[in-house]
């Protein structure tokens, strides 16, 4: 009898873990690999879940893909251990009834941009044509957590085989895929789609998969199937591991049967114990024909509650109005006075919003979290905070925009973030979980209320996105796409790297005009020859004209003059700037904050002296 014939007379018991165990043994390289290298070891787990009462197993395929493979340099071997995978299966389950299943596992995690379609589709074909070539009884495509993965795979294995395929997602909270899209509505896609059986497997445990289970409707003409994780994986000693008790397995065991569930095994943690558990309450039970299923209840995100300040964003302000932003950068050392005190002078100058780096050039600087919550109560000043993508994984991210937004700081640069390498502490990671254009994906979806996971954040944040320009590159129609690009994530306006002469900025505007998002576009005042050449000839993303670096050689023993002459070239810019530009960007040097506040008064008599012309000029008397 076949597989799907015998899933409509009874509930069948799969296997558990294979991963888990060859990672207990101490196997954790790449675990496929050891059907070469330990074919023995592999065969003898399959035989355990037999002997605990499997009636199917898969093929330690899981990661076996060009994709996952050449992670080891194992790329060229995706034939050889996909068809040793099958016949060590094969060898285990001879002789018992045993199906087997072979096994292609989800490459997209919570990155899903990281792997395009194309290379999956690729990937994907070359590991299926494997399996199929070996005889497999069924296709389980499991752990996914990207939806739109598992439907193009999905596509592909149902028109190249009719053998039965089972399709298996993995929910990031109960009842809810990363995406949002329900588990229900998920399963009725995935068997429209031509899959056998649909379900649910890996990330949670029984209690969650049981949970999400009772709004999942039995299906027209598929199956279900549930794969729960042991429990959550603990770490300790540098190793994860899993507390989870078969017993509760085996309790657990008929509340699947109650959901609809017709294949029954486990995923991460689970051993042969959990298994023999599941397989004493149902092997060879009857399965439901009718189940009562639990609505939904849909939960509503509200607006922002958070302590707020009601003001304009500034992408509408700059689309209004000329505007000034100023960074100024949080003290390498614990002594703030300074900082204050230019602050201060800054808001005398009248810019609408302070902007405070995030640990600049890699270097180790106050948290701007924390000046720029005291900038907002003690001064009344609008913070606008960089958010680097170096020093945080997707947790942190997430965690750090959660307490912006409870601290009424709504106002953000989303950029990558200067490597490790360049600043105070090279030996220290660089975590780059997500790219820019994935943190501003981010913070836009908290402004939906729901988590990068897609989890609901019970508020809808109110961030304001800015997005990073480096104008100073060899292609620049090239760093504009790039731009319209971050606009189709999401980015509100645009914020450049420094630009030190008229003719960068004329060439600036002709190849930005046509954008929707405004710029502020980034001046900043030198303060001497060696600040000229260093940030020439040793910062990413700045060029500085020869003229100019020529002019401020030339006063090189006279440090006032010098950076009297660095504001004096400034202004001539601005004046260029303000003709093209509505927002302007200053950046204060080595918290020379006397240069950008008198550069930041310039700039608004600037644009105030242009409105009252302009008003003079259309005005009818």
């Amino acid at each position: 009898m076949n597989f799907l014939e015998k899933l409509k007379q009874q509930i069948l018991i799969a296997d558990g873990a294979m991963g888990t165990l060859l990672y207990n043994f101490g196997k954790d390289s790449c675990l496929e690999e050891l059907n070469l290298s330990q074919p023995e070891h592999i065969q003898n787990i399959h035989k355990a879940y037999i002997e605990a009462g499997a009636d199917v197993i898969q093929t330690n395929t899981y990661a076996a893909n060009y994709l996952k493979l050449q992670r080891y340099g194992l790329e060229d071997s995706v034939k050889e251990i996909n068809s040793a995978a099958v016949l060590l299966a094969k060898k285990a389950a001879a002789g018992n009834g045993t199906y087997v299943l072979g096994t292609i596992g989800g490459n997209r995690g919570v990155k899903p941009d990281s792997i395009s379609l194309e290379e999956l589709k690729r990937s994907f074909r070359e590991q299926l044509y494997c399996l199929l070539l070996e005889g497999v009884d069924g296709l389980l495509l499991e752990t996914y957590y990207d939806f739109e993965e598992l439907e193009t795979v999905l596509t592909i294995a149902r028109k190249e085989t009719k053998l039965p395929i089972i399709a298996q997602v993995s929910h990031q909270e109960p009842g809810y895929l990363q995406n949002r899209m329900s588990v229900n509505e998920a399963l009725k896609r995935l068997e429209a789609l031509g899959a056998d059986v649909v379900g649910l497997n890996c990330r949670l445990g029984p209690h969650h998969m049981l949970t999400a289970l009772e709004q999942v409707e039995l299906p027209e003409h598929a199956f279900l199937s549930a794969l729960p994780n042991a429990s959550l994986p603990a770490f300790t000693d540098g190793k994860f591991y899993y507390d989870g008790d078969a017993d509760y397995f085996r309790h657990s065991a008929k509340a699947f049967r109650d959901q609809g569930v017709r294949l029954l095994g486990g995923c991460c943690g689970t051993t042969p114990a959990h298994i023999k558990a599941f397989a004493s309450e149902l092997k060879n039970s009857a399965p439901i024909t009718e189940k009562i299923v639990r609505p939904k209840q849909e939960k509503v995100i509200v607006e922002s509650s958070s302590p707020v300040r009601e003001y304009t964003p500034l992408q509408e302000i700059v689309k209004e109005r000329p505007s000034v932003i100023v960074e100024l950068d949080p003290p390498r050392k614990l002594d703030t006075t300074k900082f204050f005190e230019g602050a201060k002078a800054l808001k005398e100058a009248g810019i609408d919003s302070i902007t405070l780096a995030d640990n600049s050039l890699a270097t180790v600087r106050i948290s701007n979290e924390s000046l720029g919550y005291l900038v907002k109560e003690k001064l009344g000043m609008r913070p606008l905070i960089h958010i680097a993508c170096r020093d945080r994984n997707i947790i942190g991210l997430q965690s750090h925009l959660m307490g912006l937004h409870t601290l009424g700081m709504n106002d953000i640069l989303a950029i990558t973030g200067d490597p490790a390498r360049v600043g105070d502490f090279p030996g220290a990671s660089s975590v780059y979980d997500v790219s820019s254009f994935e943190l501003i994906k981010m913070i836009k979806q908290m402004n939906e209320g729901l988590s990068y996971s897609g989890k609901e954040l019970g508020q809808k944040t109110a961030f304001s996105v800015a997005a990073a320009f480096n104008p100073n590159v060899r292609s620049l129609e090239k760093a504009v796409q790039r731009l319209e690009k971050k606009i189709e994530v999401g980015a509100d306006y645009f914020i450049s790297q420094p630009v030190f002469s008229e003719e960068k900025l004329i060439e600036v505007y002709e190849h930005t005009k046509h954008l929707d998002a405004p710029i502020y576009i980034g001046l900043m005042p030198l303060t001497g020859s060696k600040n000229a050449e260093f940030l020439h000839n040793e910062v990413p993303g700045i060029k500085i004209a020869d003229s100019i670096r020529e002019r401020m050689a030339s006063l090189n023993d006279n440090p006032l003059e010098a950076a009297r002459e660095g504001v004096a070239i400034t202004k001539s810019l601005i004046d260029t700037a303000l003709d093209l530009f509505n927002g302007i960007y200053l950046i204060t040097p080595f918290l020379r904050y006397e240069l950008t506040a008198e550069l930041a008064a310039y700039t608004n008599k600037r644009a105030s002296e242009t409105r009252r012309a302009s008003y003079a000029e259309n005005t009818i008397f």
